[in-house]
């Protein structure tokens, strides 16, 4: 790589503790998950020791509080972490995005007895998390989910299949979406339920386009029991705690989907650089330059949309509609910018041996993850005009 290319991101960070921290990133990125990311997502290998050090360094639990073994960040400072985990390796950033996504709910929710009795381990105690919500019945529409918990005694029992569980077989405690009452948001309970409770089982992880290092898997609830001190908020809260994951579970996949950008942008960069054509570098044709401008300029202007959504969070303000638009601006910039990169290497970029083809492939799934961006737009439109009249 050119000098130029390995220039980190310029960041505009709210105190000197946070400079710190990014560096930190920055160097665990360079030395423990760049260099394998390319072998490893080709043969699908988990790296599970890789989030095992990223616990010990304190960046699993950053937007959660220190009393609990949190890192006390902001959501600013944690999404730019993400995406420079991302920028290393996708499976690796977009897995802290997804542990985050299962505290959250007893972080926010929970006692202050349960958050004693099980954050600690969560955030800083090597423990990994997954999210079940979604179902092979139940995605987009999480109100109709059909997986049951039934009350027995001080216990619950749950029954059903949850689908497009990342992590899923491999994860140390699932955050659980189950029906315990009526049809519709108002029957649905939140549980935390441990990875190795009898009656859980995990299918065969799916066969994907592109993060193949990242398990996904059906998961079974055959007669799971979980005691009652294990239900997270009320009985009924369950659809409120969801929403409100996937608000702030949006901007983290907007800040991985900016990290994939980056990554291919800088492999674009150095190649139009090096590669010469005509006696030029290909760096030098007009129509290349525009392209390679065009891309920088998608990358900046989603960092600033995701950016401006996470200081709404951080003040305390809504945010919903603005993590809508930062996961629907920041993945569809993504998949241009990563089809732009394999078009500035040409035949190359087709190949393995250059990593803007892995890019382009992950892109796509950011489309998709934690509502699909026709969702997003469907929840950006109701802020706007209110719900459809039908």
């Amino acid at each position: 790589m050119t000098d130029r290319a390995q220039q980190p991101v310029e960041r505009q960070l709210p105190t000197e503790e946070s400079r710190d921290l990014l560096a930190l990133v920055r160097e665990i990125a360079q030395r423990e998950i760049r260099p394998r990311a390319a072998e490893e997502e080709d043969t699908g290998r988990f790296p599970r020791e890789v989030f095992g050090l990223l616990s010990e360094s304190g960046l699993l639990g950053l937007p959660y509080a220190g009393e609990f073994g949190g890192g006390d960040q902001p959501y600013e400072v944690y999404l730019q972490v993400l995406e420079e985990l991302a920028a290393a390796r996708l499976t690796v950033g977009l897995g802290v995005s997804v542990h985050s996504l299962a505290c959250h709910g007893l972080a926010g929710y929970g006692t202050k007895e349960q958050q004693a009795a099980h954050l600690p381990a969560m955030l800083g105690g090597g423990l990994l998390g997954a999210y079940c919500l979604s179902e092979p019945g139940a995605g987009s529409d999480a109100a109709s989910l059909t997986t049951k918990a039934v009350r027995d005694g001080d216990d619950w029992i749950i029954d059903g299949t949850k689908a497009w569980i990342t992590h899923g077989g491999v994860a140390d405690f699932y955050t659980v979406l189950a029906r315990t009452g009526v049809d519709g948001p108002k029957g649905i309970t939140a549980f935390l339920v441990p990875g190795d409770a009898a009656g859980l089982t995990a299918a065969v992880p799916e066969k994907k386009m592109g993060m193949k290092g990242s398990p996904t898997a059906q998961l079974h609830f055959d007669g799971v029991r979980v005691p009652d001190t294990r239900r997270i908020g009320e009985e009924g809260q369950g659809f409120t705690i969801a929403l409100a994951a996937l608000d702030a579970g949006r901007l983290g996949i907007a800040a991985c989907a900016i990290g994939v950008a980056q990554a291919a942008l800088d492999e674009a960069l150095v190649y139009a650089l090096d590669r010469k054509q005509f006696g030029h570098p290909i760096a030098d044709f007009q129509g290349l330059r525009f392209m390679l401008a065009d891309m920088a300029t998608k990358i900046e202007a989603g960092r600033a949309l995701y950016l401006a959504a996470a200081r709404l969070r951080d003040a305390g303000k809504p945010f919903s509609r603005q993590a809508a638009m930062a996961k629907l601006f920041c993945t569809d910039a993504a998949m241009a910018v990563t089809t732009d990169a394999v078009q500035v290497l040409g035949g190359y970029g087709y190949t393995a041996d250059f990593p803007v083809e892995r890019l382009m492939r992950e892109a796509k799934v950011l489309q998709i993850v934690e509502g699909t961006n026709q969702i997003q737009r469907m929840v950006i439109a109701r802020h706007l005009a209110g719900p459809e009249s039908r």
